[in-house]
C-alpha cells in the first residue's frame, strides 16, 4: 500500500511558476509509474502528466505541454511537477497518483493510489 502526499501548491500570479512535490511512503517508489491529475471546480478530473518508473518516458496533456515538466527522484521517493507560465485556467486541485504499470498513460484507471491533493490558484 503506497501513501502519497502532495505539497507545493499555493496562490500565484499568471505567468508565474510553482513546483509540486509528491512524497511516497509504504512501498518501493521505483516500482510504480507516476502521474499528475487536476480537478477544477465543477469539472471532471483530468490528466496532466505521467512518467515511467525509470523516468525514461514522459507524457503530457496538450494543455500543459511545453509549460509543465514531470520528474521523479526514486532515491528520495518523491515525484515533482514543475509548472511554468501558469494561466488562470490551470487553477485546480492537483493530485499525484501511482500506478503498478511501468509506463502509465492518461486514463485514471491506470492508477492505483492517489494523494489527497494540493490547491493551485492562478490569479489574472
Amino acid at each position: 500500500q503506497v501513501q502519497l502526499v502532495e505539497s507545493g501548491g499555493g496562490l500565484v500570479q499568471a505567468g508565474g511558476s510553482l513546483r509540486l512535490s509528491c512524497a511516497a511512503s509504504g512501498g518501493t517508489f521505483s516500482r510504480y509509474g507516476m502521474g499528475w491529475f487536476r480537478q477544477a471546480p465543477g469539472k471532471e478530473r483530468e490528466f496532466v502528466a505521467a512518467i515511467s518508473r525509470s523516468s525514461g518516458s514522459t507524457y503530457y496533456a496538450d494543455s500543459v505541454k511545453g509549460r509543465f515538466t514531470i520528474s521523479r527522484d526514486n532515491a528520495k521517493n518523491t515525484g515533482y511537477l514543475r509548472m511554468n507560465s501558469l494561466k488562470p485556467e490551470d487553477t485546480a486541485v492537483y493530485y499525484c497518483a501511482a500506478s503498478r504499470l511501468a509506463n502509465p498513460s492518461p486514463p485514471y484507471t491506470d492508477y492505483d493510489y492517489w494523494g489527497q491533493g494540493t490547491q493551485v490558484t492562478v490569479s489574472s
